[in-house]
């Protein structure tokens, strides 16, 4: 397998991205679909060349599917192929994803010697099996159109901004756009600022404190003081937020670019008062999906109280291991399960009668510990971690010391990123009523992501630590 091409690379900043813009710009009309198609085959083959037919077979599947359930709409037939397209993705995507996983369980059970497939997983799998069967089901529900070309439902579901990881776009998000899309100046220089921003977010921030997790992950976990283990998880806690949230701010600022708008997918989750408003903020494009698509067929909270909260537990058991094929994904998912059923039962009418940053305090302990859960792969590590984060191996150590002094910029900086307290600062600018206000915000508007870009650009050169933690989901 070759090299993954990132967004966070000198090959794509300096080498395809220009090149691609050039062709999209020029190409006439109907002729960018064409472009757009090619140049995410080509960025999604760079890395993976045999698994583009993957998604090829997708794409064509689910076009098929589409079809043939606006065909035979109203009769039974519709939704045999309905049944047929969730089966056909939910297998692919169960194949790859789970298949050496329920081999290990199996062996392990049964003390069976089956050997693995060892299959590497698809880039973005889980993200386009789930736009594709959106797709399907919209149409079958009569809530889209079926896409007649071929070439239009391939963008759709092949598109490069989004297709690693995210946001999950529904077909209807985008119908009416795969066939016109204005594309003005200011929407492309507003897109190339979302992009500068969310790629200083994933390289100045996400990739830094990602080396320090890493280094503390690395270490015995019997052996590290309460400090260490909360610098630590509060370190890949900032990690995947600025890795998840900067790489969906740069899919969005292309999506503007091409002339498409892409819902948002975070909201500054740790601000959250309750464990409910955090999943109001994180991934809201997967809390939609599910909600949709799982919770509300379900039943949702229109069935009583008991199969809510059946309910909550199913979509949560999924949500997890849709994260990956782990014990830990799965344990991580009923985690959240059990806080939302409380907060439902009971906790949420506390909450409510607290000040906010008490809400605060208990939200970010819950998320905290849960990161544990999906950080580490294994009980036995989880559980030491745990027993190092109340003190077990005692409250302070030199080398804890020495990583708080060393990091305590960056965890500020990261700390405030994580609020609108500068989102807030520069919309106060922009509706300044002195004129000092307003030179000041159009200056910031055309230097800052100048600024941004070139120190991500540095970073990138400099750095040999840049993962998209994402991409193995």
């Amino acid at each position: 397998m070759g090299i993954k091409m990132v967004f966070s690379s000198v090959l794509f900043l300096f080498r395809f991205l220009p090149v691609f813009l050039i062709c999209y710009y020029v190409a006439p009309g109907r002729m960018k679909n064409f472009i757009l198609l090619l140049g995410s085959l080509f960025f999604y083959a760079w890395g993976e060349p045999v698994y583009v037919l993957l998604m090829l077979f997708s794409t064509v599947t689910d076009y098929f599917y589409g079809r043939m359930i606006e065909k035979y709409r109203d009769t039974g037939k519709a939704k045999i192929f309905l049944a047929l397209s969730v089966l056909t993705n939910l297998s692919v995507l169960c194949f790859f994803k789970y298949a050496d996983f329920l081999i290990q369980t199996v062996n392990g059970l049964f003390g069976t010697s089956v050997p693995l497939l060892n299959l590497p997983l698809p880039i973005g799998i889980s993200f386009y099996t789930f736009q594709t069967m959106s797709y399907t089901i919209d149409v079958y529900r009569g809530e889209a159109r079926v896409q007649k070309s071929l070439l239009d439902f391939g963008v759709f579901v092949t598109m490069f901004p989004q297709l690693i990881a995210g946001p999950i776009v529904k077909y209807r998000d985008v119908e009416e756009r795969l066939e016109s899309r204005p594309i003005d100046i200011c929407t492309i220089s507003n897109g190339m600022k979302r992009f500068c921003v969310g790629l200083a977010k994933k390289v100045l921030i996400a990739n830094n404190v990602g080396e320090l997790w890493a280094e503390i992950s690395a270490m015995n976990f019997g052996e590290i003081s309460a400090l260490t283990a909360w610098i630590g998880v509060f370190a890949f806690a900032f990690q995947i937020y600025f890795d998840f949230s900067g790489y969906s701010d740069m899919a969005i600022g292309l999506g503007m670019m091409l002339g498409f708008c892409f819902p948002e997918n975070f909201n500054y989750p740790y601000i959250s008062a309750s464990v409910t408003e955090f999943w109001r903020r994180w991934h809201i494009s997967l809390g939609s999906w599910f909600r949709e698509y799982v919770y509300i067929p379900l039943g949702g909270n229109r069935k009583g109280l008991p199969r809510q909260l059946i309910n909550i537990f199913i979509v949560w058991m999924l949500t997890g291991i849709w994260h990956g094929a782990g014990w830990n994904f799965l344990l991580w998912g009923l985690w959240f399960a059990v806080f939302l059923s409380l907060e439902k039962l009971f906790l949420g009418k506390v909450l409510s009668g607290l000040p906010k940053w008490a809400g605060i305090l208990y939200s970010s302990f819950v998320v905290l510990v849960g990161w544990v859960l999906f950080a580490l792969e294994t009980p036995g590590q989880i559980w030491s971690y745990l027993k190092a984060m109340t003190g077990a191996g005692g409250m302070l150590d030199s080398r804890g010391l020495y990583l708080g002094r060393q990091y305590l910029v960056l965890f500020l900086l990261a700390a405030v990123g994580s609020t609108p307290l500068l989102a807030n600062a520069v919309r106060r600018l922009e509706h300044s009523p002195s004129g000092f206000g307003i030179a000041l915000y159009r200056l910031g508007e055309k230097v800052i992501p100048v600024v941004l870009l070139v120190l991500a650009v540095a970073g990138i050169v400099d750095a040999s630590y840049n993962p998209f933690l994402y991409f193995r989901f």
